[in-house]
């Protein structure tokens, strides 16, 4: 009886993550889209102070950092399969620059860094209208 139902909860805790996971999915396509919306053409470098200000992945290929408050650059990094899992991360610079193909986002002291490929500006002010749109609900008045 006991098997029975740790099986039992077994599957309904599976179905219950299963179920979890597509609302993500879907929020990390938005987030995704959003940012590619107010990225700018790529760059071959950025300037940067420590310490990193914020930074946000957007799954293994992408992550977002903000140098400061408004200002933010979108880095592609492919094949970064621990960035999703990373609870801080690092930047490799040379005298103050990041640049692409040469310096690294580090996700951990056992990973192997991340080479960053390109490198995007992004519009804080944009993204905050898209963001802002992404959020509109429709609403319809009940009916008596």
């Amino acid at each position: 009886m006991a098997l029975k139902r740790t099986l039992l909860a077994g599957a309904a805790i599976a179905l219950v993550a299963g179920c979890a996971s597509v609302p993500y999915a879907q929020r990390l396509t938005q987030r995704q889209a959003a940012y590619t919306a107010a990225a700018g053409a790529p760059v071959n470098s950025f300037r940067f102070f420590t310490p990193l200000w914020s930074w946000e992945e957007l799954g293994p290929d992408q992550v977002v950092i903000y140098t400061r408050p408004k200002e933010a650059w979108l880095l592609d990094v492919p094949g970064c399969t621990e960035l999703p899992f990373a609870n801080a991360i690092g930047l490799t610079s040379n005298l103050n620059q990041v640049s692409i193909n040469f310096d690294k986002v580090i996700t951990g002291r056992n990973n192997m860094p991340c080479t960053i490929q390109r490198i995007r500006p992004i519009d804080v002010g944009k993204l905050k209208a898209v963001q802002q749109e992404q959020r509109q609900v429709k609403t319809e008045p009940r009916q008596s």
